[in-house]
């Protein structure tokens, strides 16, 4: 019990420090001050939540996908329709109605939002009842660099009555503050010459664009073959908004062949509002010109969102019930902890008769199982932290311990991580100091020790910059290893002794003991350049100071949007949805064909580390199974279907 009521004092913490920026800013935010009860501060100012409903035949939902994913079945890529996932899994109509009711009789409004959610509105005492909480209001006070604003935030863990428990997987909208970071980085210790001499692309590392991506991971024989996405629709998922033009600029920039009204922008819960650096923007900015890049030809459909555990469960589930992108990623998210103990985190709610929580990870992952089962390839960035994904969202004086991120984590999604791309990298001070990368390696800073160790910088230290920066990568101590990673050699379980303690308190206080021996989902499954160092250049249009051109940008959120866009030209090559990648490409690593042959779809990334985790041959928990070779991995693709 101590350790659920320390949950519940970092909880609070974390909602009294939230950041003054509209994303979380980690653990040294602004403080916010506590207004008061909601329902007095504005009485008649409805509030909405959307209720997650528990699946119908859950039990089915497993056996079901393997079977379609599963080569030599009969349902072998017959992929359902919304309405036929609707017809076999959607919370009954008794169920929807009961649920209702008790929400009406509680004051609420309700509306059916999707297939398995609920839209109920009404005042903070209408709320309050209906979920046995007590609603305050905080304040985080404006910046030099950022607007204040306001959220509610509930003072306990919600409860439902043990009629609505039953129905019910979660309920999101309670806490309205900012809850997820985007994953693009920029380089701290920048290089003053751009690594040269082993890539020979036509733009340097450090200034890359999606033509030298192509060229890398042999896309360019794609092109070649009349494959550039055409007949596909890419989708993107955001919470923040952007400029069209910065990507039509973008693209017309490098000479590609794209219709000029591609874009289609979806906003749900009323959009994220307008472009703001501090919300996000330059994130989304990059995820529209990396995917839609790649794959010239396809149709975008960017589903834009405010940044709260609410919208982010309506935004996957509008894309989802919409059916229109075949793929989809997103660069959002943040440790998987905060998404299933945590009890404010993310809006879960006890269930009285088995005492537990259910989350946004569990509403997320009924989700993602119906795009899977509708043939939908979903795509999330691995994080940005190495293999201590929590690292930016924990005050200072908290340990650290090994974490991956969520929606990342989810089993069927494909987590995106990060390489380094080979070459010198030179820098200015000390005067000629120089990093050589031998080869491709997976992505993480501690290759610049030596370089903080020459500034006199202290490697750990914030001053330097470079710890734990990298791809994100290990193991989930919420998920079970999925049926595709299962037989995989390489895979590993989580590790012992991962406590994480409030050093402040005398003695440190234990906060929460992570499962050891958990044989959980491995991530990441494939991975692109993603090192700021051998980075990108990007297109934005900035809130506070205009258009520029950036470059020296990175960070898993590249890899999502570019896996996205590649996943497009491999349908088209296929000619239908590709589906959940991780099935093709766990398939490959089984039968040992991923790296031989004359075509290998897949090249091994056996040097480098996340600070924790290795690269070695096959997969590990740095770059998954490796990076792609992309015209070769079409290749295996046509083979197997």
């Amino acid at each position: 019990m101590k350790v659920r009521n320390s949950l519940i004092a970092l909880a609070l913490l974390l909602a009294g420090t939230a950041s003054a920026a509209p994303y979380p800013q980690g653990g040294h935010p602004a403080a916010a001050t506590d207004l008061g009860a909601t329902s007095a501060l504005a009485p008649g100012e409805p509030i909405s939540v959307t209720v997650a409903l528990q699946l119908s035949n859950a039990r089915q939902l497993e056996p079901l996908l393997e079977s379609i994913y599963t080569q030599g079945s009969p349902q072998y890529h017959q992929f359902l329709t919304p309405q036929q996932f609707q017809e076999r899994f959607a919370p009954s109509a008794a169920t929807v109605a009961s649920v209702t009711q008790q929400l009406q009789a509680a004051g609420l409004t309700v509306t059916r939002s999707a297939s398995a959610q609920l839209r109920a509105s009404g005042s903070p005492a209408a709320i309050e009842r209906a979920f046995g909480v007590q609603l305050h209001t905080y304040a985080v006070a404006a910046t030099a660099t950022s607007a204040g604003y306001e959220y509610h935030a509930p003072l306990g863990a919600p409860q439902l009555s043990a009629a609505l428990a039953a129905s019910v997987r979660g309920v999101f909208g309670l806490d309205s503050r900012p809850r997820f970071f985007p994953h693009a980085h920029r380089s701290t210790l920048r290089p003053q010459n751009r690594a040269g001499g082993q890539t020979n692309t036509p733009d340097p590392p450090g200034s890359w664009t999606v033509t030298d991506f192509a060229d890398w991971y042999d896309v360019n024989p794609v092109y070649r073959s009349g494959i550039d996405g055409r007949g596909r629709t890419i989708g993107i998922i955001s919470l923040a908004a952007f400029t069209p033009s910065d990507a039509l600029g973008y693209w017309s920039s490098l000479g590609l062949n794209f219709n000029p009204n591609r874009i289609n922008i979806v906003n749900v819960d009323g959009g994220p509002g307008p472009v703001c650096d501090e919300c996000g923007s330059f994130e989304t900015t990059l995820d529209v010109e990396q995917s839609g890049g790649i794959a010239p030809g396809a149709n975008l459909r960017v589903y834009l969102a405010p940044n709260t555990d609410q919208a982010f469960i309506d935004v996957f589930a509008q894309a989802i019930d919409d059916n229109v992108a075949d793929t989809v990623s997103t660069s959002w998210g943040e440790w998987e902890l905060f998404d299933s103990l945590n009890p404010f985190g993310n809006g879960p709610v006890v269930n009285p008769v088995t005492g537990t929580l259910t989350s946004t990870l569990a509403a997320l992952n009924d989700l993602l199982t119906q795009a899977a089962l509708q043939g939908q390839s979903f795509f999330a960035a691995a994080g940005d932290n190495g293999a201590y994904d929590e690292q930016d969202e924990l005050p200072p004086n908290y340990t650290q311990v090994l974490s991956v991120d969520d929606p990342a984590a989810q089993p069927y999604i494909t987590a995106g991580g990060g390489t380094t791309l080979p070459g010198v990298q030179t820098f200015s001070e000390p005067p000629g100091y120089t990093v050589d990368i031998a080869t491709e390696q997976a992505w993480g800073w501690d290759y610049l020790i030596p370089l903080c160790e020459a500034l006199g910088l202290d490697p750990l230290g914030a001053l330097c910059g470079i710890y734990p920066v990298g791809t994100g990568g290990g193991i989930s101590i919420y998920f079970a290893r999925p049926f595709y990673q299962q037989g995989v050699t390489g895979m590993v379980n989580t590790e012992p002794n991962q406590k994480l303690y409030d050093e402040s308190q005398k003695p440190p206080e234990l906060i929460a003991a992570l499962p050891a021996n958990f044989a959980g989902r491995n991530l990441p499954d494939l991975s692109v350049n993603s090192d700021p160092d051998t980075g990108y250049a990007v297109w934005y249009t900035s809130s506070s100071s205009g258009f520029s051109v950036q470059d020296y940008w990175g960070g898993t959120s590249f890899a999502a949007p570019q896996l996205n866009g590649v996943t497009a030209l491999l349908g088209q090559g296929t000619h239908g949805r590709v589906g959940l990648l991780n099935v093709p490409l766990y398939q490959l690593l089984r039968q040992g064909s991923a790296y031989q042959g004359r075509y290998p779809a897949l090249r091994d990334i056996v040097a480098g580390d996340n600070w924790y985790f290795y690269a070695h041959t096959g997969y590990d928990q740095t770059t998954g199974a490796g990076v792609p070779d992309v015209a070769n991995l079409l290749l295996a693709l046509q083979q197997l279907n």
